[in-house]
């Protein structure tokens, strides 16, 4: 399972991704839980312990370890730079979990080839092509870490869905995104559902056969988020339906 996770701020797709990642975890298979959204607010929810998070750096931001890594120098970028050992130093465990925070992608046309970027892109590379694990990514609404190379690792792009009409535009906005990107599948999952009328907004403004599922409001999710010291993510702060979404893309393997 390597699935995308992305979807307008605030739609609920950190709380999407922190649920899919327990369901993992409840399971023991190992996954890579990477933040590649520049709020870096996944940790938090899964419930991580803030002052560990706060300590560990966002890998763009590791300036002396890319230069190392670029092994032509000066304005030579090396495009495929060894980063095993990235992945092993620079992430927090929680059970079989290994948590990672990308940082933000350098801006500069689609011609740069930026010494962070490369890097950044080599550790997807890794972990999307290269390594056994699962691999549960959250992401802007503009999935600007995915490049055509690493999206050919992405099985799924989930889009976590609001019912507001900024919510559905986003969320169709990073449809074509994915298009563009060639990525196998794209679903939606409607969230924060309170009424019919939204189950009906929904169902009317996204592609029918490709919505999961239509998640309900959960109080205990909101009260959940309020919390400045949340502990570990655990069963009852799951959202009603979750595992049924988990099942169907493909719950139960790697």
């Amino acid at each position: 399972m390597k699935i995308a996770v992305s979807g307008k701020g605030g739609a609920g797709k950190s709380t999407v991704a922190a649920n899919l990642l327990y369901c993992l975890k409840s399971r023991h298979i190992p996954a890579f839980a990477i933040d590649a959204d520049p709020d870096a607010n996944l940790g938090l929810v899964l419930g991580l312990d803030p002052e560990k998070l706060a300590a560990v750096p966002p890998l763009s931001e590791l300036q002396e370890v890319i230069a190392g890594k670029n092994a032509g120098g000066g304005a030579f970028v090396s495009l495929n730079p060894h980063v095993e050992d990235i992945l092993e130093d620079y992430v927090l465990h929680d059970g079989s979990i290994r948590f990672l925070k990308m940082g933000g992608i350098k801006q500069g046309g689609s011609a740069c080839y930026c010494k962070e970027n490369a890097f950044l892109n080599a550790v997807l590379t890794s972990v999307l092509l290269d390594r056994p694990e699962a691999v549960v990514l959250d992401m802007s609404a503009g999935i600007e870490h995915l490049t055509r190379g690493t999206a050919r690792g992405v099985e799924l792009m989930l889009v976590v869905v609001e019912p507001t009409r900024a919510g559905v535009t986003t969320a169709l906005a990073v449809e074509r995104l994915a298009s563009d990107l060639a990525l196998p599948r794209v679903a939606f999952v409607g969230n924060k559902v309170r009424s019919q009328a939204d189950r009906d907004f929904l169902l009317a403004s996204l592609p029918r056969e490709r919505i999961l599922a239509l998640l309900p409001f959960s109080e205990a999710v909101l009260e959940r988020a309020r919390q400045a010291d949340r502990g570990s993510f655990g069963k009852e702060d799951l959202i009603p339906g979750i595992e049924d979404i988990y099942q169907q893309i493909g719950g139960g393997g790697s």
